[in-house]
């Protein structure tokens, strides 16, 4: 299996993972208020939304990928 046919399948797999996860959160620690040696924090969450054609777009991709490596063993 040559490195254009790993790459294929790593494409298909995170476009995968993309169409089943169509969005990812993480949390931030802000500093809300600071007076002297007193301080306050608040955590926010933030949401990252992926576009379904993102997912859709890396398993093309892989999918080619693939072919091409398999083409090239052919050959």
């Amino acid at each position: 299996m040559n490195s254009t046919s790993i790459v294929g399948i790593l494409l298909i797999a995170l476009g995968a993972a993309v169409l089943g996860y169509d969005h990812y959160s993480y949390t931030t620690h802000d500093q809300v208020l600071k007076i002297g040696p007193i301080t306050a924090t608040a955590d926010e969450t933030h949401t990252v939304s992926l576009p379904p054609i993102l997912g859709w777009l890396l398993i093309g991709g892989g999918a080619y990928a693939l072919f091409l490596g398999v083409r090239s063993k052919k050959d």
